[in-house]
């Protein structure tokens, strides 16, 4: 079982930077490739980022390529998503999952990742 806890978010104005974690006690974090989803009121969950488990291969949605980074942190348990640029449209509870496989064909896909956080609230104004 692995336990996510993301934290970071917050209220913060268009062209602003947030910079969400997803914390997690299992030992074995690092066997775990995780993905970054978010979700807007009134619309489906939909994909941000991911990581594979070592780091070495990092995917984007294409509304938040070049603005949004994904990074790792093994030996602390925790994965980071640098959000910059925001914009009023980023606003959304976001929610990171973890996956035993995170490949360049699984990515994306929400129903393949079994572990979930509680979601931290995300809001840009304009």
């Amino acid at each position: 079982q692995v336990q996510l806890v993301e934290s970071g978010g917050g209220l913060v104005q268009a062209g602003g930077s947030l910079r969400l974690s997803c914390a997690t006690s299992g030992r074995t974090f690092s066997n775990y490739g995780v993905g970054w989803f978010r979700q807007a009121p009134g619309k489906e969950r939909e994909f941000v980022s991911a990581i594979s488990r070592n780091g070495g291969m990092t995917y984007f949605a294409d509304s938040v390529k070049g603005r949004f980074t994904i990074s790792r942190d093994n030996a602390k348990n925790t994965v980071y998503l640098q959000m910059t640029s925001l914009k009023p449209e980023d606003t959304a509870v976001y929610y990171c999952a973890a996956n035993l496989l995170v490949s360049s064909g699984t990515y994306y896909r929400s129903d393949l990742y079994p572990y979930w956080g509680q979601g931290t609230q995300v809001t840009v104004s304009s």
